[in-house]
């Protein structure tokens, strides 16, 4: 099975613009983050999921 959990498959990652340059945060625990980093509360958003589905099902 692939490895999606990281944190810009989760749905509390946001990228945002500050001073000119891409930031990226995590809603939940709201502070800046990178979207390769991975952390115990992800939650993947809905396209992930059925990715994850899909890759069971083989």
């Amino acid at each position: 099975m692939k490895d999606y959990h990281f944190c810009a498959t989760c749905i509390n990652f946001e990228t945002y613009k500050a001073d000119g340059k891409t930031r990226y945060r995590c809603k939940r625990l709201g502070y800046e983050t990178k979207p390769d980093y991975k952390f115990n509360c992800w939650e993947p958003k809905e396209n992930v999921q059925k990715l994850l589905e899909k890759d069971r099902e083989k």
